[in-house]
């Protein structure tokens, strides 16, 4: 009797294929050594030769192929990747990774990493490449807010709310009358333009980018930012912890949002009422704190 065949496990033969495809496309790590050929053989040394053997190899052949002494274009060719193994295998350190990348081919990424660390780190200034990352995080960070700041804004834009506020523009700049001429639309795109600029400090969570919050920027200014945090510091202690004063609408606000955990735009949402109300129960202190929140859960119980 006939067997039926074996189903077919796509999802392991995908992951075959794409495992075959990388390891395809990925050059070997020993490459970006002495490109296709091996350091060794270019020397006609075996990976056990010492450092003195290299050497008088390497002299060996830039006697018979230095462009100097033999004018051949393919010598010239050949000599160029002499010189590049002899300077990889006369340096311990670099003549190691090269061993291990030969015996650990499969590491690509990492042997690739050990390879331009040890051939380029000592030479890039390292305050260069904190700028130079700087500047791309920045860009990124720039496009980034943008981006977003221009999709809310469309979002907005669709909203009834935003078509509502256009039309109550439209009528307090018409005197209560709709122009229905020709240049209606141009009109509108004028007053649209008026309401998007009102809408700009309205929009939470993608406020218009400021080159003041790149990072970048930032970083410029951290001593300047760690200047004005220590000195608010000290002022503070002073005003309250040495003079015992008591505190100010603003500190008693930041004292409050603190305990609470609300950000600043939150905080700033709720009415005033409502503020004062927190302020005048020192949620600060943490025995006033705890009674808040216990109230707020027998709250919540009973409406539920």
């Amino acid at each position: 009797m006939a067997r039926a065949p074996a189903e077919i496990r796509w999802p392991a033969v995908a992951s075959a294929l794409v495992l075959l495809l990388f390891f395809l496309l990925i050059q070997p790590s020993t490459s970006i050594y002495c490109d296709e050929d091996d350091c060794y053989d270019l020397l006609g040394v075996s990976q056990t030769a010492n450092s003195s053997e290299i050497k008088k190899a390497y002299y060996k052949l830039s006697l018979k192929h230095h462009p100097d002494k033999n004018p051949d274009p393919e010598s010239k060719k050949l000599f160029v990747k002499i010189a590049n193994a002899y300077e990889i295998l006369k340096d311990e350190a670099t003549r190691a990774q090269y061993d291990y990348a030969i015996e650990h081919p499969e590491e690509v990424f990492f042997n690739t990493a050990r390879y331009y660390h040890a051939y380029y780190g000592h030479k890039t200034d390292a305050r260069a490449v904190l700028v130079g990352l700087l500047l791309v995080l920045s860009a990124f960070q720039y496009l980034n807010q943008w981006t977003r700041y221009n999709q809310a804004l469309d979002f907005v834009r669709k909203t009834p709310a935003y078509k509502n506020r256009l039309r109550a523009l439209e009528l307090e700049r018409s005197g209560g009358m709709i122009n229905k001429k020709k240049n209606q639309k141009q009109m509108n795109k004028n007053m649209e333009e008026d309401l998007s600029k009102e809408l700009d400090l309205q929009i939470k969570g993608a406020e218009k980018p400021s080159i003041w919050q790149l990072l970048g920027v930032r970083f410029i200014l951290l001593p300047y930012t760690i200047g004005k945090l220590l000195l608010w510091q000290v002022c503070w202690l002073w005003r309250y912890q040495v003079k015992r004063s008591p505190y100010s609408w603003e500190d008693a606000s930041y004292l409050t949002r603190r305990s609470l955990g609300i950000h600043l735009d939150s905080w700033t949402s709720i009415d005033e009422s409502t503020q004062e109300d927190l302020i005048q129960k020192r949620l600060w202190e943490k025995s006033n704190l705890e009674s808040y929140l216990a109230e707020m859960r027998k709250e919540s119980k009973r409406r539920r």
